[in-house]
């Protein structure tokens, strides 16, 4: 099971665009609603979640993804809820992926410690102070974690976590389907 946290503010095609490829990779996705059920994305388009933050379990949890978006990654990392997901994530080895400005929220729990990662431009000096090696890659693993700057690369930020959620022949596949290019 995979759960993408969506909180208000969050940024919808980093949201979207991994739930669809995910989908397309037969993995079982929920979008959770951290902030209601209901959640505004920072375009003002409104999505309503699959369930609520409260209804989140950890059993048969594989990974948990943090879209980026302003104010919404600020609204997933004042989330106790939230944190307590991450928390098992990175205690039980479960993935854990965050695009744009979300991979702060790692950072800021010293989760990229001696770490490749990424993230926006204007996010990218936490990752360095939580001590992460800043890449030049648009999306980069390291262990459980999947990192990527922005929007930009929602895309190929979802076949990422696909290959790494199913195998790697299987996000190839997924990347033919759609005719992208992707270069992660």
């Amino acid at each position: 099971m995979v759960y993408v946290l969506l909180a208000e503010g969050f940024e919808l095609v980093e949201a979207m665009a991994p739930v669809d490829i995910l989908r397309r990779a037969k993995v079982e996705v929920k979008t959770v609603g951290v902030t209601g059920p209901r959640v505004k994305a920072s375009n003002g388009v409104e999505v309503t979640a699959d369930l609520e933050i409260a209804g989140a379990v950890t059993e048969g949890l594989d990974c948990v993804v943090l879209p980026g978006g302003l104010p919404g990654a600020l609204n997933l990392e004042q989330s106790p809820e939230v944190q307590a997901l991450v928390d098992f994530c990175a205690q039980n080895g479960r993935l854990l992926g965050a695009i744009c400005a979300a991979p702060s929220i790692l950072a800021h729990k010293g989760l990229l410690k001696g770490r490749e990662a990424t993230a926006f431009p204007s996010f990218q000096k936490d990752v360095e102070q939580g001590g992460g090696r800043l890449s030049k890659s648009y999306v980069v693993q390291d262990g459980p974690f999947i990192t990527a700057r922005g929007m930009g690369v929602s895309t190929q930020f979802g076949l990422k976590l696909a290959g790494a959620l199913t195998t790697p022949e299987t996000a190839a596949e997924i990347q033919a389907s759609i005719q992208s290019e992707a270069k992660t």
